[in-house]
């Protein structure tokens, strides 16, 4: 059996040894392996009715209230100091639930994959240039894995430390139960509820599940170009480790990386739903919600580009200035029709700012000189001038 380490990101497992009682929940720490997390804030909210609240004891547990309608319906929200806040989307009570404290890094990132019971070893990949980070090799070049479990349900954590400018990245989860035997036809993956919940800064920025009653052992989950911008991939594949190794390898050196994901007209129709929803809720100055419903708009539609530009302004008013490095990457991405230079050129403009205030001067340079190469402005040449005049 391999080793295990120490979660450093969100989890929602079910409860093993020492289960809590029905109506209860547990808060641990992601950082430190089983410990709880006392102190903490639960709400839960739906929508027409009041909300409800607890507060985590000591060894963590709080409880769900009698009265509430513990079903899809209800959004849970724990909130600590020092740590991302989390969103659940109920049924809630009975599980686990692991807080992770907030990443300084600007290009930092998590990714936590969670399951059911079944399959016990569901794995995660990482792969970009001269590295592959997995449970035989957990470190790689500012990137990690945290914790490898064998025993179902997760969490199983890699954590970016520092993106590298000009490389891409792939991430994938490998049933290693089925993939690494005779069993390529599989559906344990597909009925196991996998979810891959990725961190950026204090935000829960993007959130992808399994697709059900799929046969396949690998799921290639999403990439990150050059520029930092997130694609969805989802694609299902029946391949071993190795085989799994190669295709990831050919995907980073790919012209291109391929969107496999199905957005039907009625999703795009109810994404553009609860996007307006968001753009009330920021008139309203309620800031907060409105982040929470473009983040739900991106994860029913991921190349809705108005949502993106939304939520990056949202996060600038936030200061979650990470978060916003991320929006803004994907905007440029998205960017078309005969305003593709101005969008793309005032994105840019927008991550050099931020460079610029955390002290990377050179990150912000080269940010400022791609910005003047869309579009002539003169808050760009002052911007290269300040730069310039620090990097002396």
């Amino acid at each position: 059996m391999r080793n295990l380490f120490t979660s450093v990101l969100f989890s929602a497992t079910a409860l093993l040894a020492g289960q809590a009682q029905a109506g209860d929940i547990k808060v641990l720490s992601a950082v430190v392996k089983d410990k709880s997390i006392d102190g903490a804030q639960v709400t839960w909210q739906r929508n027409g009715e009041g909300s409800q609240q607890a507060v985590t004891a000591a060894d963590g547990s709080a409880t769900v209230p009698a009265s509430l309608t513990d079903d899809a319906d209800t959004t849970m929200i724990i909130n600590k100091p020092g740590y991302s806040t989390l969103v659940v989307k109920c049924p809630c009570d009975n599980f686990t639930y692991a807080l992770s404290p907030v990443m300084q890094n600007l290009d930092g990132l998590r990714a936590v994959l969670t399951w059911g019971e079944t399959p016990r070893d569901l794995d995660s990949h990482l792969t970009f240039p001269n590295n592959h980070v997995f449970y035989v090799e957990k470190n790689g070049d500012n990137a990690n894995l945290d914790v490898d479990d064998t025993t179902s349900f997760g969490p199983e954590t890699i954590t970016i430390e520092q993106k590298y400018d000009g490389q891409r990245y792939v991430y994938a989860v490998h049933d290693f139960t089925n993939g690494s035997g005779n069993r390529k036809d599989s559906k344990e993956m597909g009925f196991s509820n996998a979810r891959v919940e990725v961190y950026v800064g204090q935000t829960l920025i993007r959130t992808y599940r399994v697709q059900p009653d799929t046969t396949a052992t690998s799921w290639v989950v999403f990439g990150i170009d050059e520029n930092g911008a997130f694609h969805d991939i989802n694609q299902y594949l029946s391949l071993s480790r190795e085989g799994l190794a190669s295709h990831m390898d050919s995907l980073i050196a790919a012209d291109s990386f391929e969107n496999h994901s199905l957005v039907t007209p009625a999703i795009k129709k109810e994404a553009k739903r609860i996007n307006t929803r968001g753009e009330s809720l920021y008139h309203e100055k309620r800031l907060e919600d409105a982040m929470y419903k473009f983040q739900d708009a991106i994860n029913l539609y991921p190349s809705y580009g108005q949502a993106y530009s939304n939520l990056g302004l949202t996060y600038q008013k936030l200061n979650r200035t990470a978060e916003a490095l991320w929006a803004n990457r994907k905007a440029i991405e998205l960017a078309s029709g005969k305003n593709k230079n101005r969008v793309q050129a005032s994105s840019y403009y927008n991550i050099a700012r931020i460079y610029e205030g955390n002290g990377q001067w050179q990150d912000a340079l080269d940010n400022f000189n791609k910005a003047k190469a869309l579009r002539q402005h003169s808050a760009y040449d002052k911007g290269i001038q300040r730069m310039q005049e620090k990097l002396q």
